[in-house]
């Protein structure tokens, strides 16, 4: 059964009233480092609003912050800073903005792709090749419609700035597609994160159709790991399976919607679970994560899926959510501003409407918990760190706002 939804992703989900957190032993083949943020946005004069969290639990952290609300778009889906301090935001609907932090200015990129617009797709995800200094390449993610239904896409192009007050993409192709093409319009992830080695890591949803995240013929419900033009990397495990196959890193996920790389270069993937069980997972090599066969969650029209701890030969999340967060996006913080959140995951929430900080210390032991919870009255569609260390923060909806963070 499809998930309820409102703009972008889910809304009023049905959960469990069980929380819990999972431990299996695990030896991480990982070939890659972690990331720093690539720009610093320039400061202006702000209008604060105070937030806190406390809690008596000893485990909680207290990290207090600022909260600027800096402008509004409509339907934003992701975030990216360039090296000059400029954002490129992306809008659902199909706009590709250029934002100025320091003028407020905000223009329309041309030549995006046309894009598949309604219910959870459209334009998503947007960034930046790690030599974009030198290349100027920009990344987009979003839905089209083909034979056989709906599917994500990733094409590139160079940012022309030219003109600083027409910028435009030149020179855009499509290097990557979800085969095949679904009915529906729902999990299409298509998350996107470049690690060190100059590779794409692609987040693939299983579109709402459980059995493909256990298929080897199809992209779907899997972790990617791609060359900057979209071919698969060498030395992917299942090379030897076909040529869908030799995309695939890990398998057996629903909905992945953020993915970071903690201080040890290990790659950690935050998904949606489906009536319950969202997860935090940390993504090994060749690794079978269960979907649908096993989740902490149940089927929205109330049949039982089996638990993790029913079947050991699957991956067990790190971390799960029962009531869920709904999460969107994540990094893994590395500023200074913010010194009780370095090397944690900050996680966008939806339904939660909410920041949600986790703590990584325990990953040797595939073991995550939640340490604070901002409070942000509205669904949390992405969050990205800036160079200086503060945090900017997307709402969802057609008038999400951009929030800037800042030490308080």
């Amino acid at each position: 059964m499809m998930d309820k939804v409102k703009g972008n992703d889910v809304k009023g989900r049905k959960t469990k009233r069980t929380c819990t957190v999972l431990a299996l032993a695990c030896t991480v083949s990982f070939s890659v480092f972690s990331l720093s943020a690539c720009s610093s946005p320039n400061s202006s004069t702000p209008t604060h609003q105070e937030a806190t969290e406390s809690s008596t639990d000893s485990t909680k952290i207290n990290q207090t912050y600022q909260v600027e609300s800096v402008a509004t778009f409509d339907e934003p889906w992701a975030i990216t800073n360039l090296p000059d301090g400029k954002l490129l935001i992306t809008e659902k609907q199909g706009k590709l903005k250029l934002f100025d932090p320091a003028t407020r200015q905000s223009l329309d990129v041309q030549g995006v792709p046309k894009v598949a617009y309604g219910g959870q797709g459209g334009l998503g995800d947007v960034v930046i090749h790690p030599h974009f200094s030198e290349n100027q390449w920009v990344y987009l993610s979003y839905a089209v419609q083909g034979q056989g239904g709906y599917g994500a896409e990733i094409s590139r192009a160079k940012l022309d700035l030219s003109n600083p007050q027409q910028p435009k993409l030149t020179g855009l192709e499509k290097i990557w597609e979800q085969v095949p093409k679904m009915s529906g319009q729902g999990h299409y992830g298509h998350r996107m994160l470049f690690d060190f080695e100059d590779q794409l890591w692609v987040a693939s949803g299983e579109r709402q159709h459980f059995d493909p995240a256990q298929d080897m013929n199809t992209n779907l419900g899997k972790v990617l790991r791609l060359n900057d033009d979209g071919t698969p990397a060498d030395g992917n495990p299942f090379a030897d399976q076909g040529d869908v196959a030799k995309q695939i890193w890990s398998l057996g996920h629903r909905n992945p919607l953020g993915m970071a790389l903690d201080l040890q270069g290990q790659l950690w993937v935050v998904e949606m679970g489906p009536k319950g069980g969202d997860e935090l997972n940390l993504i090994k090599k060749s690794a079978n994560y269960g979907y649908p066969i096993v989740s902490n969650g149940d089927h929205y029209d109330g049949r039982d899926i089996p638990n993790h701890d029913t079947r050991p030969e699957f991956q067990a999340p790190a971390v799960s959510w029962t009531p869920v967060i709904s999460p969107s996006s994540m990094i893994i913080y590395q500023g200074e501003q913010f010194p009780q959140w370095q090397g944690k995951a900050i996680i966008g929430g939806l339904s939660s409407e909410s920041i949600v900080i986790v703590d990584l210390s325990q990953a040797k032991d595939n073991i995550a918990k939640e340490v604070q919870r901002l409070d942000m009255g509205e669904r949390i569609r992405g969050v990205i760190s800036a160079n200086d260390g503060s945090l900017w923060v997307i709402e969802d909806g057609s008038n999400g706002k951009l929030l800037h963070l800042t030490a308080k």
